[in-house]
């Protein structure tokens, strides 16, 4: 019988993607290249949209503890049972939920990662698990300027956000989202593929340069 799962190999980690879970493409791997080099072992990481889990278990390698969340049931389920193939199991919690509606008012994390539904869709595309992986809506911002306005109560203290887009859904929107929410943002990696690009924004708390 043919195998229901695909695998998704990245450095020594091995994902396997269950149906209906989204697979992870140029945007996860473009994030994972980044957040690497950003998570350190002090911190705590808020893996929001975690799909099979490959951003959460990378930062888990590293950080001190890991929440992941996602709306889709069969995510869950898939990012546990990765968390546990990969060896991090005890350092992830994984959620169900809308964004941050898993977390409580209390929770802080030092870095916020969300690769976001970004692509522009009708509203009529949004019906399988997979599709709302990607759909972002009729300008592609339906999440993104959700999770932008949420994002920050959750942010420790000069704590970082990266926020992982299209171009399609326009980046300067995004960048000026962040600055009225009090943070500083900038593109720290981008991949062109066809008809877009890829980007990863980051955010971090805005501080006042000396006078």
């Amino acid at each position: 019988m043919k195998s229901s799962k695909k695998q998704v190999l990245y450095d020594d980690l091995v994902f396997q993607i269950a149906v209906d879970v989204y697979e992870p493409a140029e945007d996860s791997f473009l994030a994972a290249d980044y957040l690497v080099h950003v998570v350190k072992e002090d911190d705590a990481v808020l893996d929001v949209g975690t799909g099979c889990g490959i951003l959460a278990i990378i930062a888990a390698k590293r950080a001190k503890k890991v929440v992941a969340t996602d709306t889709n049931p069969h995510a869950v389920k898939c990012a546990k049972l990765n968390a546990e193939a990969n060896g991090v199991d005890t350092k992830i919690d994984v959620r169900r939920g809308d964004l941050f509606k898993p977390i409580r008012r209390t929770e802080k994390f030092s870095v916020i990662v969300f690769n976001s539904p970004y692509l522009p869709t009708a509203s009529s595309e949004q019906k399988t698990w997979i599709e709302r992986a990607w759909s972002g809506g009729p300008d592609g911002r339906q999440l993104i300027d959700r999770f932008i306005a949420e994002a920050s109560q959750y942010l420790t203290k000069n704590g970082r956000i990266l926020l992982v887009q299209s171009s399609l859904a326009n980046i300067d929107e995004t960048l000026n989202a962040f600055l009225e929410e009090g943070l500083e943002a900038r593109v720290v990696a981008e991949k062109k593929v066809p008809f877009e690009t890829i980007a990863v924004v980051q955010a971090n708390t805005f501080i006042p340069k000396a006078q």
